[in-house]
């Protein structure tokens, strides 16, 4: 699996350059807010997905949300391996303790 996130962050990185009218990808870079608006919208579906505890939709907006992430990440150049460590990071941690220790 992490062959195909490893493909799928390159295949964003590729589209950043692509005319957004022949690209989805290129589209939302070249409107920043767009990839804003589609992590919120993304989140939305899938918090409704989760209330209306539908197994196939949640995996589904998961997939729509994880996909709009990287794209959000490709935007500022933070390879998707960096979140990993990150979470790497925090393993073992209290979430309690671990958030504390952000303020």
């Amino acid at each position: 699996m992490k062959k195909y996130l490893d493909d799928l962050e390159a295949t964003i990185q590729d589209r950043k350059n692509k005319d957004p009218q022949e690209s989805y990808v290129a589209s939302l870079f070249e409107e920043k807010e767009k990839i804003i608006s589609k992590i919120k919208e993304e989140s939305e579906e899938l918090a409704e997905a989760f209330r209306e505890n539908d197994p196939s939709s949640i995996k589904h907006e998961s997939a729509d949300l994880l996909f709009h992430l990287m794209v959000l990440l490709s935007e500022k150049n933070i390879p998707f391996d960096e979140v990993l460590l990150e979470l790497k990071k925090r393993e073992g941690v209290s979430g309690h303790e671990e958030k504390k220790s952000r303020k």
